[in-house]
């Protein structure tokens, strides 16, 4: 996939500063519990897992606590990846690979969408919704939240709705789920979509 700059892109420069200041505001701490009950119900411990743009990745934690056998995590921090590779030094299942999500290759059964989409710039949703597709096996699912709410300061985060996620992603999936989370953290109550995509 070529290779394009935006104007406001968010490098690896970007986060990598934001990890070494402290500055990650979009870690809650502990695995997400909308995922966290979907993989409950996720019967194929064998499955190949891509989790993109996993800070801290407790959604790995979880899936390797719980028998998952196949994860692989990609960030474009060095910083975190180095902290990820040191979490998960005596986890042979969980792959770490320092790089940028849209150049990444592979093939997936399920990708784990958690606070990575609304931290890319918008110019580059309708190409995030391709390269996602392009990584998931046939009948594969991108599976997690979305915001469902505009935010009035810059972001990131980058907010958005039902109607203008359905633009981008109906091309690639069938949209099996996108609904109000039920079970988001207290303070992201009200404003997130859970989503589960199906590859067309």
């Amino acid at each position: 996939m070529e290779n394009k700059k935006f104007e406001n892109e968010l490098d690896a420069a970007f986060w990598n500063q934001r990890w070494a200041s402290g500055q990650t505001g979009w870690d809650i701490g502990y695995a997400s519990p909308p995922i966290t009950n979907f993989m409950e119900q996720y019967k194929n411990k064998n499955a190949a897992i891509l989790i993109p743009g996993c800070g801290n990745a407790y959604e790995a934690g979880y899936l390797a606590t719980n028998g998952f056998t196949n994860i692989t995590l990609v960030d474009i921090s060095s910083e975190a990846v180095e902290r990820l590779k040191n979490k998960f030094i005596n986890q042979p299942q969980v792959k770490i690979f320092c790089g940028d999500f849209f150049q990444h290759q592979g093939k997936y059964d399920l990708i784990i969408e958690q606070t990575f989409f609304c931290a890319q710039v918008i110019e580059r949703r309708n190409e995030y919704a391709q390269q996602m597709a392009a990584l998931l096996n046939e009948g594969g699912q991108l599976t997690g939240v979305l915001f469902g709410v505009n935010f009035e300061n810059p972001g990131p985060p980058f907010g958005g709705d039902k109607e203008e996620y359905q633009k981008i992603f109906e091309p690639y999936f069938q949209i099996k789920k996108m609904e109000d989370c039920y079970n988001s953290i207290p303070p992201r109550a009200g404003n997130e979509l859970f989503i589960n995509f199906i590859k067309k």
